[in-house]
């Protein structure tokens, strides 16, 4: 790659993340401040989404940050953000049910999932090692170093692949959700969705930028077995 193909990639790879997380920022500020027909708080939709689906014993705590939400499988807990659980908006019912979509999974042990939870140790040491390999092999001119470094890298790109369905799946199953208990009106249900589909934004946009770093990485080992 030339010097000026380098900026246009660092431009790309800068870029896209970015767009995602504007796309979910605004989308989000816009729908956290119009208020849920029925009134309820976050952490109701999600205790009464949880309690239906016999997830009596998986609490719904509060944790801080902005969009901090999030469903531990080591805990078996809901965690949502101070807005989400105490606001009355569209976005916090949106939010809290997703999360609640893990916890669904969680107990219907859907494959994916116990997927991606299997790969975290590994692609946690993998994404830390890589680096490692792949900046000796090109500053030592090792070839093997740096296919190792890319296979290592390789194992990162497949836990994005694989959190793709995962957190499609959650949007999906909060949405039959919100509609089944009448926790959101037909009106609501497509800003809710839209709440979702920009939240995903995020990792499609983390699968994209993995996917191109990789590439990167193969032509220069490419280059490399040619001179």
């Amino acid at each position: 790659m030339t010097f000026s193909q380098y900026i246009i990639y660092f431009i790309i790879v800068a870029a896209i993340p970015l767009w995602a997380q504007y796309r979910v920022k605004t989308t989000y500020a816009h729908y956290s401040k119009v208020g849920v027909a029925n009134g309820l708080t976050g952490a109701e939709v999600a205790r009464h989404i949880l309690d239906t689906n016999g997830l009596t014993n998986v609490p719904v705590h509060e944790t801080k940050g902005m969009l901090s939400d999030h469903y531990d499988p080591r805990k078996k807990a809901v965690f949502l953000s101070e807005a989400n659980f105490r606001g009355r908006s569209i976005a916090g019912a949106a939010v809290a049910a997703h999360e609640v979509g893990h916890a669904i999974q969680d107990q219907q042990d859907y494959a994916f999932m116990r997927f991606r939870s299997a790969l975290v140790p590994v692609t946690m040491f993998s994404s830390n090692i890589s680096w490692v390999f792949l900046i000796i092999g090109m500053l030592a001119n090792f070839p093997g170093f740096m296919l190792l470094g890319i296979i290592l890298m390789a194992v990162g790109v497949l836990f994005q692949l694989i959190t793709l369905p995962v957190e499609f799946d959650a949007s999906k199953r909060a949405l039959v959700q919100l509609e089944s208990g009448g926790l959101v009106s037909s009106s609501e249900l497509p800003q809710a969705k839209k709440v979702l589909s920009a939240a995903a934004m995020t990792y499609v946009a983390a699968m994209a930028v993995a996917v191109l770093e990789l590439l990167r990485l193969l032509l220069i080992f490419t280059n490399m077995n040619r001179n």
